[in-house]
C-alpha cells in the first residue's frame, strides 16, 4: 500500500507530540503505563496520519476484542489459538488506549466518543471471564468446581471496573464545585507493580499460557485472588474519600 505524501512526517509530528501529552500516570498499573499507552501512541499517530477519527479507532477496537473473544470460545485451545486470542486482546486494547490519544491530540473528544468508548470497555469487562468460563466448560477437562473461579472474577472485574469509573467521575465534579486541583499526577513505579494484577493487559497476555491448560488455570486462579484482595482494600478507601466530601 503506497503511503499518503506527507503521511509519514504527520505520523513523526503525531507521535513527538504525543509523547509529551499523556494522561497522568497516577494510579495506572504498570503494562498500561509502560507498555499499553506506549502502543496506543504508536497506533494513534498512525490513525492520525490516515485521517481516521477516534470513533473510527473504538470501532477497530472493539472488533479485535470481538475476534479474540469469539476464537476463546469458539475453537480449542491450541498454541496458535492461544496466541491468537492473546495478540487480538492485546491489540485491542492498545486500540482503546490511541482513540483517547488521538481525540486529545486533534482536539475532537466529544461525550459521545466518551460513551462509545466507555460502552466497548463495559461490554469488554463484562464478558471477558464469562467466555473464559466457556472455554473451560467446553474445551478443557477440569473439575466442574473450578467454574467458580471466572464466575467470581467476572463479578470482581464488574464492580472495580464500575467502582474506578465512578470515581474519577466523583472526584472531576468534585474539584469542579470546590475549584480544587488534582493531587499527585503520578504513582511510582512500585505501585504500578504492586496493582500490576488488575490490568486488563496482563490478562491478555496470560492466554498464552491456555496452550498449557493446567498452567493457565493455576495463573488465572491466583490473578482472580490477587484481584479480590485489591477490592478489599480499595474499596472501603474510596469509601473513605467520598464520604470526606459530604
Amino acid at each position: 500500500m503506497t503511503m499518503r505524501p506527507g503521511a509519514q512526517l504527520e505520523f513523526r509530528e503525531a507521535l513527538d507530540s504525543l509523547a509529551s501529552a499523556q494522561k497522568t500516570s497516577k494510579g495506572a498499573p504498570a503494562y498500561s503505563r509502560y507498555v499499553n499507552r506506549r502502543l496506543g501512541r504508536i497506533f494513534a499517530a498512525a490513525a492520525y496520519s490516515r485521517r481516521m477519527t477516534p470513533n473510527q479507532v473504538t470501532l477497530i477496537s472493539a472488533a479485535a476484542t470481538v475476534s479474540g473473544l469469539a476464537v476463546l470460545v469458539l475453537t480449542d485451545p491450541t498454541t496458535g489459538t492461544a496466541v491468537l486470542v492473546a495478540a487480538l486482546l492485546a491489540l485491542g486494547y492498545a486500540l482503546d488506549s490511541a482513540d483517547g490519544q488521538l481525540a486529545r491530540l486533534t482536539g475532537t473528544g466529544s461525550s459521545a466518543g466518551e460513551w462509545l468508548d466507555h460502552t466497548v470497555d463495559a461490554f469488554k469487562e463484562g464478558s471477558i471471564h464469562l467466555c473464559i468460563l466457556i472455554c473451560w466448560w467446553r474445551y478443557l477437562d477440569v473439575d466442574t468446581a473450578w467454574l467458580i473461579v471466572p464466575l467470581v472474577f467476572q463479578v470482581l472485574g464488574t464492580v472495580h471496573f464500575f467502582s474506578s469509573l465512578l470515581m474519577d467521575q466523583l472526584r472531576r465534579a468534585h474539584r469542579s464545585a470546590t475549584g480544587s486541583v488534582p493531587g499527585k499526577t503520578s504513582s511510582s513505579l512500585l505501585y504500578s507493580l504492586a496493582v500490576l494484577p488488575t490490568d486488563f493487559g496482563l490478562l491478555c497476555v496470560l492466554f498464552v499460557l491456555l496452550l498449557v491448560p493446567p498452567v493457565f488455570i493455576g495463573a488465572y486462579s491466583l490473578l482472580m485472588l490477587a484481584n479480590l484482595a485489591f477490592l478489599v482494600l480499595a474499596l472501603p478507601k474510596w469509601y473513605r474519600e467520598v464520604k470526606t466530601w459530604s
